[in-house]
């Protein structure tokens, strides 16, 4: 299992910065950042809270580390047109020497839409879209030329160079429905979406009856999660805690709370674990909890 840290952009880039280079410097494996503009309330802050742009500061991660992966989790297709998405993960690629993951998603933040006179259709056209977008990505990323006469995106001839350095740059699909599950069997190289075990070993027994139905190995497709992560002794303030998350996957605990759940993640063929740093506290005391983790939990699980 692989072990990767979500920094949140909702905090000064210099801390953004820091917890990266920490997570290079200790054995991390990976760097994940969420594509929103702002706040959608609870855990994630009210609207006005400064939230940094997701495809310039992974831009500017690639420069800052040499190691660790470096993926989002994930761009909004509603707002992020396909084509573009392919041309920035190509460059992004290229400026890390080949570390990139490019997470896609349906796109579901409200406000974020209505804020920015930006369209977000119902589920289904919404997926619909989302499926026509992972085929332009695929086309442009892997092949000589893309021709798709979709009916939301149409390109033609298209060409798109240079390719990305790694030869199949990893496609990661963030979503949980049914009909998502279809398009995670057909075009990713990997699944996420938050959940502990038991949420994951369901999602994980459609997915495979997706791949069968098209004669796809299941196996072929790496699967990860995040939960929310808090790390106390105080098991009242761990319970507090986790009656508040609203139902958001969480653990709370000592690390040998949070080995538990990674052995029942593991049990149900989690790949990797990605964890946010929002509730790790801030400053060195963040730090130290990041190292608590790669050290007394992380090995057992490698």
């Amino acid at each position: 299992m692989r072990f990767s840290i979500w920094p949140t952009l909702q905090q000064p880039w210099t801390e953004v910065l820091t917890v990266a280079r920490h997570a290079e410097a200790t054995g991390w494996d990976g760097v994940y950042l969420a594509d929103h503009f702002m706040g959608s309330g609870g855990e994630f802050g009210p609207d006005t809270t400064p939230t940094l742009e997701a495809t310039g500061a992974l831009a500017a991660l690639a420069t800052a580390t040499a190691r660790v992966r470096l993926g989002t989790l994930v761009l909004g297709n509603t707002y992020r047109h396909p084509a573009v998405v392919a041309r920035w993960a190509a460059t992004v690629d290229h400026v890390s020497e080949g570390r990139l993951v490019l997470g896609i998603g349906a796109g579901w933040q409200e406000n974020e839409h209505q804020q920015y006179g930006i369209e977000l259709p119902p589920p289904g056209p919404r997926v619909d879209r989302f499926e026509e977008a992972c085929r332009v990505i695929l086309g442009l990323l892997r092949e000589e030329r893309t021709t798709m006469p979709g009916q939301h995106y149409v390109v033609t001839a298209a060409v798109a160079e240079p390719k990305p350095v790694q030869p199949r740059l990893p496609l990661l699909i963030g979503g949980k429905g049914d009909r998502m599950m279809g398009i995670v069997a057909r075009h990713a190289d990997a699944w996420n979406m938050w959940g502990l075990a038991d949420d994951i070993a369901e999602r994980s027994a459609v997915l495979e009856r997706r791949c069968e139905a098209i004669g796809r190995d299941a196996g072929t497709i790496a699967r990860s999660a995040q939960a929310l992560i808090l790390l106390t002794d105080d098991r009242a303030k761990a319970d507090a805690f986790l009656a508040g998350t609203g139902g958001r996957a969480a653990v709370a605990g000592t690390v040998d709370h949070l080995a538990d759940a990674c052995a029942a993640w593991q049990a149900v063929g989690l790949d990797e674990l990605i964890v946010p740093d929002f509730v790790l506290g801030t400053g060195l005391a963040k730090l130290e909890r990041m190292d608590a983790i790669i050290e007394h939990v992380a090995p057992s699980f490698r």
